[in-house]
């Protein structure tokens, strides 16, 4: 089931399975499971309401929502690893390899970064580069420049 949220940053579609949220995208083009299960629209409900909750200033972590990416062990670690970096601050692609145990393993972070399922909730827009400049983001750079401002962390 998906449902569609609008944010300041534009319409973020939502998706899940009875095991939790598995996608916020910001494009047109997304899973879709075709559930009409309760516990489904649960998770969309409670992921909803977080982002808006999130947009509106009053919610900084997402630990109560139930999440459920398709991955790679590898990248659900990554994944993992970018719910520690703090509302408000960034840290680098390297800072992460480490965080992980894999210091070596910077430019297979950055691509797991980017395919992160689930940006917001795994705050994949608080990685820059080592340099403290922006890198890529799948919603386009605009929309994490906007998020970090909106963190106070831009």
């Amino acid at each position: 089931m998906n449902t569609h949220v609008a944010t300041p940053i534009g319409p973020i579609v939502l998706a899940a399975t009875p095991a939790g949220l598995t996608h916020a995208g910001f494009e047109d083009s997304h899973p879709s499971h075709e559930s009409g299960d309760p516990e489904t629209q649960r998770h969309l409900d409670a992921g909803r309401q977080a982002l808006l909750e999130y947009f509106d200033g009053t919610r900084k972590q997402f630990d109560d929502l139930d999440l459920a990416p398709e991955g790679t062990a590898f990248q659900r670690r990554v994944w993992q690893a970018l719910r520690s970096i703090p509302y408000g601050q960034t840290t680098s692609y390297g800072r992460v390899a480490r965080h992980i145990g894999r210091p070596s393993a910077v430019r297979a972070v950055g691509l797991a970064n980017g395919r992160n399922p689930l940006p917001i909730f795994f705050p994949c827009h608080r990685v820059i580069g080592s340099n403290g400049r922006l890198t890529g983001y799948g919603g386009g750079l605009d929309r994490k420049a906007w998020l970090l401002r909106h963190e106070g962390a831009f």
